[in-house]
This record gives structure tokens, C-alpha cells and sequence, in this order.
């Protein structure tokens, strides 16, 4: 039997408005390569978005190869790692001769092909396709093929599959082309996987939300999402990178399973528990497949108060987290109130204020995202909570004339 663990979306890199990941990172896949370890892992897929930006910087990268190089075993677990959304194609692949070495194989474009050949560990790549490769590993007696679908612009897409098709004839296209690889290299004599960092979505259900921290994924063609049934027969697990919820998308034609981040990236992912994936798969088998939750990092909460004691009792006692913390006021936060929150705790992403209405009108409370809105849409919506109307012509204009000799002051 054969035991991979899945794992996808590091955004090694990663800040949290303007606090740094780094050292929670490190921790995570840290307890990432002791759970490899533990559960006694054959081979390793990360599904995508390894970095967070196209140029990280120097600290991610350290990270990335010090880990892989643990996971890896010194060339004794093999390692497929492809490229997502986030990533550089031409950085992710650019260690691939020197770290191939190592029995990790980086793949980020359609055109490229992982030589065939034996490592000094005994790892043999048998056959190789553009999208595909098929591995033997020395303790497994099968051998073990996977499909492998980096995210790609849809110029790379058009290069790929010879053809400017759009919409509805993308996921056609894409869907025989696996089929294609499936049918020339996956048979019942060994196990066949698929790696992708794309959009999926079981047809007619309803659409994932992607994550706010995530950038939103340029959809194949303009179409919304790729179909499971995009996929070939053949493969028994699909593992897949993009969106950062553990949750398996469909169970036909086989598990096609999100991973999850290994960190909470955005407050839309609050409360949410990591995982990696373990997979255990022999040939002509249904696929086994369990979640191992994560433990480190910071836990992500979004948390309502309307009075200080209260604010700063819970401040208290949950120090390890970054936090959204909504303040009920009749008014806008004091100077005190706002200077105790925030001594309180080191972790106060956003203090939003809810301003309550005095004359009993339903309350209007700012989100994360109005922050970003120009001064007078702020003001608006200020009076609006204080006053229960909008502000007049007149006043308008004197607010337009103080802010404009603010700036210009």
C-alpha cells in the first residue's frame, strides 16, 4: 500500500496586514514533516501556491528548501511539488535539476517534462509526458502515475492544448486531454493520482467561496469552475490546491479532496481547522483517505463585545490569536477605551466600531472592508448611525471643504 499525505496553499511569505507569518509558518510545517514521519509517508504532493507573491522573499524561500529537504528524507520520500496561482512558474521550477536530486520533482509548466531516469535512492521516473509522470519507488511494488495540472493564464492553456478555445470548450478540452494520459499510462496494474491547483466544483452544486485572502483564481476560459467529471475514470484521488477549506468537492469519479492552508489566512477562514490529507492507495482500489488536524499557528477569531471589562476579560484569555474585534458604542471609541484594547493584546488586526443607534433604528457597523472607502463614504455612513438620515447638501459641502484644506495643509 501506498501512503501519500496532500498538502497545499503554504503562502510561505504570508503577512496578515502588516503582521508577519513567518516564525508560524515554520511551526506548522515543522508539525507537517512530524506527521509525515509518524504516519510513515511514502510520498509527498504539494497541490500549489507554495509562495505567496511571484518574488518572495529571501526568509521563504530558506524556509521552503529546509523543509523540503526534511520531508524528502534526503532523497528518500519523493516530493511533487506544483505551482498555483501565487506562484512564479519560472522561480518554482528554476531549482527543479538541483533539487530532483533530492527526489523533489517541481512542475509549473505545461511544456515541461520530468527526465526519466534512477536517483542515487532508488526512485525511478519511468515514463514522462508534458502534464504527466510515473514513478517507482524501491519499498513499493507498483508503480505510481500521476497527472499533474499547475494553474496556469490562459495563454499557457492555449499553448498547452494547441487550440484558442473559450468557455464551455476549455474544460472539454482540458478533460480529453487527461483522458488522453489517463488512457496511455494509468492502468489497474498501478495507482493513478491527479495533482491540480485549479478551481473544481461538483456540476450543478452550489460554488465554493474563495477565501478573501486568496486572489481571485482566472477561471479556465471564463468559465466559473472546472467539473469533476472533467476528470479521467482511472484516477482514484485527485488532490487538489487553491481554495483553503479541508472538504472533499465530490466522491465521483473518485475522492477530489482540498487540503486546506496550513494556516488561517483571512478572517473569512476564522474558526476553521487545518489539516493535511493522508491517502492510502493500492492499484484497482478505492482510495482511502483521513484528515490529520494542524495545531500550530495562530487561530484566526472574529469576536463581537460592547463593554470594556468583558473586552479585556476575553483579551485576557485568549492571548495566542489575531483577532477582528467588532466594539459596540453609542459613539465612536474613545481615545481611552480604543489605547486599553489595543495595550490589552498584541494581535488586534481590525477594531471595528458598531456604532448603536440612540433612536432605536436598526444599528449600522462598519466592516473591514469599508475601511478602505474614501472619507466622505465614511461620513455617511457615520452620520448616518448617529443621526438616522443622510447628511444634507449643505453639510456635504463644508465636510468636502474641511477635508479638502486637510490635504492640502
Amino acid at each position: 500500500m501506498l501512503k501519500i499525505l496532500h498538502t497545499a496553499d503554504w503562502h510561505l511569505g504570508k503577512r496578515l496586514q502588516e503582521f508577519p507569518r513567518i516564525e508560524e509558518q515554520k511551526l506548522v510545517l515543522d508539525e507537517i514533516c512530524q506527521i509525515a514521519d509518524e504516519q510513515e509517508v511514502d510520498l509527498v504532493l504539494l497541490a500549489g501556491d507554495i509562495f505567496d507573491s511571484f518574488n518572495p522573499a529571501h526568509e521563504a524561500v530558506e524556509l521552503l528548501y529546509k523543509t523540503l529537504r526534511r520531508l524528502s528524507k534526503n532523497g528518500n520520500r519523493p516530493i511533487i511539488a506544483i505551482s498555483g496561482n501565487h506562484d512564479s512558474s519560472q522561480f518554482v521550477e528554476a531549482p527543479d535539476p538541483l533539487a530532483r536530486e533530492m527526489g523533489i520533482f517541481f512542475y509549473s509548466r505545461y511544456e515541461s517534462l520530468i527526465p526519466s531516469g534512477t536517483l542515487d535512492s532508488g526512485v525511478e521516473i519511468l515514463r514522462t509526458d508534458k502534464g504527466f509522470v510515473e514513478l517507482k519507488l524501491p519499498k513499493i511494488n507498483f508503480p505510481i502515475r500521476l497527472i499533474l495540472a499547475p494553474y496556469a493564464h490562459e495563454v499557457s492553456l492555449c499553448t498547452y492544448l494547441g487550440e484558442e478555445n473559450r468557455e464551455e470548450e476549455f474544460r472539454n478540452l482540458l478533460a480529453d486531454k487527461w483522458k488522453a494520459l489517463a488512457d496511455q499510462y494509468c492502468d489497474s496494474n498501478g495507482v493513478n493520482a491527479f495533482v491540480g491547483h485549479f478551481f473544481f466544483a461538483k456540476k450543478g452544486a452550489p460554488l465554493e467561496a474563495e477565501p478573501e485572502s486568496e486572489r481571485p483564481i482566472l477561471h479556465v476560459g471564463g468559465t466559473q469552475a472546472l467539473f469533476t467529471e472533467n476528470l479521467p475514470p482511472q484516477i482514484q484521488y485527485a488532490a487538489l490546491g487553491h481554495l483553503h477549506r479541508y472538504h472533499a468537492v465530490d466522491k465521483n469519479p473518485c475522492p477530489v479532496v482540498y487540503s486546506s492552508s496550513p494556516l488561517a489566512y483571512s478572517f473569512s477562514e476564522a474558526d476553521q481547522e487545518k489539516q493535511v490529507v493522508i491517502v492510502s492507495l493500492e492499484p484497482g482500489k478505492a482510495a482511502e483517505y483521513r484528515p490529520i488536524p494542524l495545531k500550530s499557528g495562530r487561530p484566526l477569531y472574529r469576536k463581537t463585545f460592547d463593554n470594556l471589562p468583558d473586552t479585556l476579560d476575553w483579551l485576557k484569555e485568549n492571548s495566542y490569536c489575531f483577532l477582528e474585534l467588532t466594539y459596540q458604542t453609542e459613539h465612536s471609541i474613545d481615545a481611552n477605551t480604543r489605547k486599553a484594547i489595543n495595550q490589552a493584546h498584541d494581535g488586534i488586526v481590525n477594531l471595528i466600531p458598531q456604532i448603536k443607534n440612540p433612536q432605536g433604528q436598526e444599528s449600522l457597523s462598519l466592516k473591514a472592508e469599508d475601511l478602505e472607502k474614501d472619507m466622505l463614504s465614511l461620513f455617511k455612513l457615520y452620520f448616518q448611525s448617529e443621526r438616522g438620515q443622510e447628511p444634507n447638501e449643505e453639510l456635504l459641502e463644508i465636510f468636502k471643504e474641511v477635508i479638502s484644506q486637510d490635504s492640502n495643509a
